[in-house]
């Protein structure tokens, strides 16, 4: 076959001057990682050199559909074929690609199932990794997975990137003769003027980004938009369509125009294309177009500086996508798109000091995402958990370990974390995990098309506005909603892929499928208000007025964090469920149905009880007695969720605590540290005997600390305790006076005398405690022992606010003595007459 025309396709393009050094890496090497600006062609470019380097089919991968449907009908144009004949494309739902094609762009997650099907990828010549700086999950994974491809056969590999760190990168597809050959390329921007317009407004709040915000985009891209084409930059599908409605009224001459993922091709070819009318253009866009596609004609760029990153709450087994500040490197990237065809200008609405906080690369999506898909994947490719994968970035160890748990509870790992056979099965659908299990085992229980249906609308985080996903569903089937074309042909493309069953009709069947994607989520109603216990062990409510509450039982199909004064006190709301019978709840939940004794530290004691439960929802219970190590698990947790706060200190323990605290605070060493972190760590040194006692059923508040905390002390030093901290003080009267210790959290206060006036006559220097470190503080109180000063200096007061208190008080209290000289006075806790 004829080699391409690089010098046709790579007119006017910066990359043109690296190709013989990327010809020299792939035939020399077979591998290269090039690092190029956006805008330089290197997408345009790097395919068809590699495809006339090797014999067959070139791979490429793109971050996303979008951009890989682009990039594929860019190159087709440029060389005069139609997409699908020398180029074409795979993603999903959407095939553009004959027999004879040399060049195929796909998505990351298309060539991570091939890989898992054939791992030494026959049929394949090569392969061109795109866009690797965006660090998306499925691209990290590929990366290393084809590393490991390249020690089984000669497999030529370029890896892509625009600011990536490509030395480390490097080293990742390092082989025998060292780290793989290293390609730039210059750079392709005229000059780019920036300005700064932040918003008078907070972006976001607690909800999201807020409507004063969006406002403030709308605003501020109407005024600045002028003769060329301007892309205006937010975080998300749903703020691109709130500004694009504002702009198109703010604006109604200009082609106002959104672009994102959720869009439909057509819809996002008129984005990515060439004008249709002669008036310049707005594109409202997510981050689709801020890297790996191209938007022709832009001279301003309007960059709202948000990015949305995937979340793990670990606590509540929620995961979603979190608006946050974007990078430097993605503004930079988004600003570049404004001087690819000559000057231009961007205007990022952030103050220049958000500017320098700004994290400087984009956040792994291996360090903050849900791992259950990666870990299958792992799985799948026999090496779970990613234990000795070349990986940029290494999965975290609890996220990974959770994802494994995840995994098991569904049957898609064993113990081990070794794949099974439904994992196989489950790893071959194009889907999460979670609705890979809810398709293939749903179609089994209630049919091929209802399976689907649901799992079509949980994949495309959908909405409904009462949040009932059984009426969200009933209204995309008869073709409500803009988004039900997009749902129906979801429906077509999982139905293929799961197993033919005749459909069945059962009441619930729309919960059952979503409660086998997320059994974790299974849910029953606490008491008779809003909130329903998860499985998972958190809590929950459903919106007020929601049309769900009758249900006993749901499953959850969407929760997000909110305020925890809301949401009936949870910090969590239901945003989608479905209603489910005991029945249906057993069933789908059976992975986590457990029998077991649970013993808990409540109500100041440890008590016990044979449990039946799906996860923490229990199903029945019977009480039985404690054995010493069930109970001491639950004190063990209990102390772990809740520190030292399930001890009861009594008035003696607590103030032998403040004692010592002050001690440590001002002598250090050998008094002990007895803040609640030490105590903790020390609690078996100086509690054992009694955590014994209250896990084997001794209430708590039997347990005095007084004597446990005296196993701290160290000797000799202890013979001097009441010495330097003594519990009492004695003044002039004769009385000992009680001291009260600061807190063992404040050590650093002084110890107070409460005391009335009268018995301090005579005291001319106040005392010292800690071996005359810690003056006392004296408040001196009235006959009535109310408060009249507070002081740790008594000579600067005898000879100053005395004779000020004196005059106040000798009339409100003749009875007792007011005398002009204090220093000579007897001191005395008695009236004038029984003196």
């Amino acid at each position: 076959m004829p080699p391409f025309d690089l010098a046709a396709i790579g007119r006017g393009l910066p990359f043109v001057e690296s190709l013989d050094d990327l010809r020299a890496a792939v035939t020399g090497r077979g591998v290269a990682v090039v690092q190029a600006p956006p805008g330089s062609g290197k997408t345009t470019l790097a395919p068809p050199l590699v495809a006339d380097c090797v014999p067959g089919r070139v791979v490429v991968t793109g971050p996303r559909r979008v951009a890989v449907r682009a990039a594929a009908q860019r190159l087709a144009h440029l060389t005069g074929t139609a997409v699908g004949g020398l180029v074409g494309y795979t993603v999903r739902g959407d095939r553009q690609l004959r027999a004879g094609a040399r060049i195929e762009f796909v998505t990351p997650g298309v060539l991570v199932r091939r890989l898992l099907a054939d791992s030494e990828l026959s049929g394949t010549a090569a392969v061109v990794l795109d866009e690797i700086h965006e660090r998306a999950l499925d691209s990290d994974l590929l990366l290393g997975m084809l590393a490991e491809v390249r020690q089984l056969r000669e497999l030529p590999l370029v890896a892509m990137s625009a600011t990536l760190d490509a030395p480390t990168v490097a080293e990742v597809l390092a082989d025998d003769d060292g780290p793989a050959p290293l390609v730039g390329s210059p750079g392709a921007l005229h000059p780019l003027e920036v300005r700064w317009a932040p918003s008078p407004t907070p972006r976001t709040d607690a909800r999201g980004v807020t409507r004063e915000f969006l406002h403030h985009v709308a605003t501020t891209t109407a005024h600045h938009h002028g003769a060329g084409d301007t892309l205006t930059f937010v975080p998300g599908a749903r703020e691109v369509d709130r500004v694009v409605e504002e702009l198109q009224a703010l604006v109604p001459k200009a082609e106002v125009l959104p672009l994102h993922g959720r869009l439909g091709p057509r819809e996002q070819d008129r984005a990515t294309g060439a004008r249709e009318r002669d008036s310049p253009r707005i594109i409202v866009s997510t981050d689709l177009a801020e890297s790996s596609l191209t938007v022709p004609g832009v001279r301003l760029v309007v960059d709202a500086g948000l990015t949305r990153e995937p979340r793990r709450d670990a606590a509540r087994d929620m995961s979603g996508l979190v608006t946050v500040q974007a990078s430097r490197a993605s503004m930079t990237q988004r600003a570049g798109r404004a001087a690819r065809l000559g000057p231009g200008t961007a205007v990022r609405l952030i103050e220049e000091s958000a500017w320098v906080r700004a994290p400087e690369h984009v956040t792994p999506q291996i360090t903050t995402a849900d791992l259950t898909e990666a870990a299958l994947v792992l799985a799948a490719w026999g090496s779970p958990r990613g234990d000795g994968m070349p990986l940029l970035t290494p999965p975290p160890a609890a996220a990974i370990t959770a994802a494994e748990g995840t995994l098991s509870g569904l049957g898609l790992v064993d113990d081990a974390g070794r794949i099974t056979d439904d994992g196989h099965a489950a790893s071959r659908v194009p889907a999460d995990p979670r609705l890979a299990r809810a398709l293939l085992v749903g179609a089994q229980l209630v049919g091929t098309a209802l399976a689907a249906e649901v799992v079509a609308a949980l994949s495309d985080d959908l909405r409904s506005d009462d949040g009932d996903l059984t009426r969200l569903v009933a209204d995309l089937r008869s073709g409500r909603g803009r988004e039900a074309s997009r749902w129906r042909r979801e429906v077509d493309r999982l139905t293929r892929l799961a197993p033919a069953v005749a459909d069945g009709s059962r009441s619930g069947a729309v919960g059952l499928v979503a409660a086998l994607a997320h059994p974790s989520r299974i849910a029953r109603r606490v008491g008779d208000g809003p909130t329903y216990l998860l499985a998972s062990g958190t809590r929950a409510a459903l919106p007020t007025g929601g049309s769900l509450r009758h249900h006993e039982w749901i499953v959850v199909a969407d929760v997000a964090r909110t305020d925890s004064r809301v949401a009936a006190g949870t910090g969590a709301v239901i945003r989608l469920a479905a209603g489910i019978t005991r029945e249906e709840a057993e069933t789908a939940g059976a992975g986590l149905r457990v029998r077991q004794v649970r013993a808990d530290l409540g109500e100041g004691r440890v008590t016990a009880r044979e449990v039946d439960a799906i996860g923490a929802i229990e199903l029945s219970s019977t009480p039985m007695r404690v054995d010493a190590e069930t109970g001491a698990d639950a004190v063990a947790r209990a102390l772990a969720d809740h520190g030292l706060d399930v001890l009861v200190w009594s008035p003696a323990a607590d103030a032998l605590r403040r004692r010592l605290a002050a001690l440590h605070h001002h002598l250090g060493d050998p008094w002990p540290d007895v803040s609640d972190s030490a105590l903790a760590a020390r609690l078996d040194e100086w509690l054992g005997p009694e955590l014994q006692r209250i896990a084997t059923g001794t209430p708590v508040a039997k347990i005095d600390l007084t004597d446990p905390l005296r196993r701290l002390l160290p000797w000799p030093a202890a013979t001097r305790l009441d010495e330097l901290a003594p519990e009492r003080l004695a003044v002039p009267s004769g009385s000992r006076a009680a001291i009260t210790w600061p807190a063992h959290d404040d050590p650093s206060a002084a110890p107070v005398v409460a005391v009335k006036l009268q018995e301090c006559f005579g005291l001319t220097e106040s005392p010292r405690l800690i071996d005359g470190r810690v003056p006392v503080l004296f408040h001196l109180l009235s006959p009535a022992r109310r408060p009249l000063a507070v002081t740790d200096d008594l000579a600067s007061f005898w000879s100053g606010p005395y004779a000020q208190v004196r005059g106040e008080m000798r009339g409100r209290y003749p009875k007792h003595p007011w005398p002009q000289d204090p220093w000579t006075a007897p001191a005395t806790a008695r009236t004038k007459r029984r003196m």
